[in-house]
């Protein structure tokens, strides 16, 4: 069996890479497209000793790693990420195939945040050197120390980019890593650890093993010789995850995505609003980050309805490598079972389908843009993640209620308020999550902080906040005056 597999004439290995090398292993899973369901080939599956051999390379590799110190480190991770850019193309289409994602937005925006995501972190950290706090008693010299090995764990919906805004301060830090794909779409974050070597990090540095999260993710973060877990993905997996670091006593953050509320207050612009609700849609609703749940004032709804819906019936459904292409695929068989299950459940118990609720004609893995409304607050529909492209419709009387409604779900990632500035800024300050859009969506800044509430995680990740995760923080203090011992009562 071949270990290296062709992508539109791109040769992609399918084996780990551990230690600078290519290594296969006896046993693979099934990779398959999600654009027509072709198998793409048979990727190498983590077996224990995979797992420990990655964890004994990112050990070795360490301590010369984290001597390098942030400066020489930057020069490592620039190159890094002008690789990235050189090998854009590349990426972009295997990614598209694996994944799903409509290739103009890989090309036109994913593969510049990926390379981002690695120079910035690798400039932020210069700002760790020499960081003093100047106390009452003591000058207090901050030292940022790499904490060590760590697990880098990445969802399908985005595995590249993700993998890279993980990547990006732990190496910056001074951590080695491993990282372990997602099953569903592990090519590109393999294909990282390439654009790594051939832009010269050290072996070691960067590993990669491939595999099943049950077995291969279970087995190395339940490992006791890993400083540090970052994961995004489900509230499941990151409890089962917390319950093997928790014995280790191994800090972990979790990013575990979201059911968001998407409010439209009365005196919002509903074009912008309807457009920009039509924009949840996106990536067939396999966004941690979308607004899933449009809340919109009862005296507007009929409004708002009527000019997203011409936004919506607008939007083209196909093949993700076309260009004219706004939705894509949704990534596996599984994955859509579940979505339309979703949809049958709700129509069956009464809710009303706007528009869609069913396959597409694109194809098998293909869903249809769909609104659900009539429902009730507890219904599954509204209160659990679909991870697809189905948002809900809820309606509200006043302020109040919109606040109330948006705080009902155990989910807190992010949120979307429009409305005129003021108001819609007072009612995002009483939404409880990790961030909120006012009259706009999915503008970021990588030195803001990003992430959830409740089951949508814990810790946050962006800015100097990733490095306080992927650090070991030692104050040295001197003291501010002559200091001479004293015992009390003499």
């Amino acid at each position: 069996m071949s270990n290296t597999i062709a992508i539109d004439g791109i040769e992609v290995s399918t084996d780990h890479f551990i230690n600078g090398e290519r290594v296969p292993s006896a046993e693979r899973f099934e990779d398959r497209s999600p654009i027509d369901g072709h198998l793409i080939g048979h990727i190498a599956a983590g077996l224990p000793e995979h797992c420990d051999a990655a964890i004994e390379a990112a050990r070795a590799a360490f301590p010369a790693w984290a001597a390098l110190g942030p400066e020489k480190r930057r020069e490592h991770l620039h190159r890094f990420a002008a690789e990235l850019k050189a090998w854009g193309d590349k990426l972009a289409r295997v990614e598209c195939e694996d994944n799903g994602m409509l290739f103009a937005r890989l090309k036109g925006h994913q593969i510049e945040r990926c390379a981002h995501n690695i120079a910035f972190f690798a400039d932020e950290a210069m700002k760790l050197v020499d960081h003093t706090i100047e106390g009452r008693n003591a000058k207090h010299r901050l030292q940022f120390d790499p904490a060590g090995v760590c697990v880098l764990i990445t969802p399908w919906n985005s595995p590249m980019m993700l993998t890279t805004w993980k990547l990006g301060p732990a190496l910056a830090a001074g951590n080695t890593v491993i990282v372990k794909p997602p099953e569903w779409a592990p090519l590109t974050c393999s294909m990282l650890a390439d654009v790594a070597a051939a832009a010269g990090l050290p072996p070691g540095v960067i590993n990669v093993v491939q595999g099943i999260g049950a077995t291969t993710g279970a087995t190395l973060v339940a490992d006791p010789r890993i400083a540090r877990v970052s994961f995004t993905g489900s509230v499941p997996t990151a409890k089962s995850i917390a319950q093997s670091t928790g014995r280790n006593l191994v800090p972990a953050s979790f990013e575990l995505g979201g059911k968001s509320a998407f409010v439209v207050l009365d005196d919002a612009d509903l074009d912008l609003a309807a457009s920009t609700a039509a924009l949840q849609y996106r990536n067939a609703g396999q966004v941690c980050l979308a607004g899933t749940r449009l809340l919109v004032d009862g005296r507007v709804a009929d409004d708002f309805v009527a000019r997203m819906k011409k936004v919506v019936a607008s939007l083209n459904v196909g093949d993700p490598r076309q260009p004219s292409t706004e939705i894509g695929p949704i990534i596996h068989p599984r994955q859509f079972d579940k979505v339309a299950g979703f949809v049958d459940r709700a129509r069956e118990s009464g809710a009303t389908i706007l528009w869609g609720g069913a396959k597409h004609e694109a194809g098998d893995l293909y869903y249809q843009p769909t609104l659900v409304t009539d429902v009730g607050e507890s219904d599954e529909v509204v209160q659990n993640e679909i991870f697809g492209p189905v948002l809900v419709l809820q309606t509200f009387d006043g302020d109040a209620e919109a606040v109330r409604l948006a705080n009902s779900t155990r989910f807190g990632l992010a949120g979307v308020v429009f409305g005129s500035e003021q108001r819609a800024v007072d009612v995002a300050r009483q939404v409880r999550t990790g961030m909120v859009w006012v009259n706009s969506f999915f503008l970021r800044d990588l030195e803001a902080p990003f992430g959830g509430v409740g089951d949508s995680g814990i810790g946050r990740e962006g800015g100097q906040w990733s490095f306080e995760f992927f650090c070991d923080i030692k104050d040295v203090m001197l003291p501010q005056k002559p200091y001479a011992p004293v015992f009390a009562g003499r």
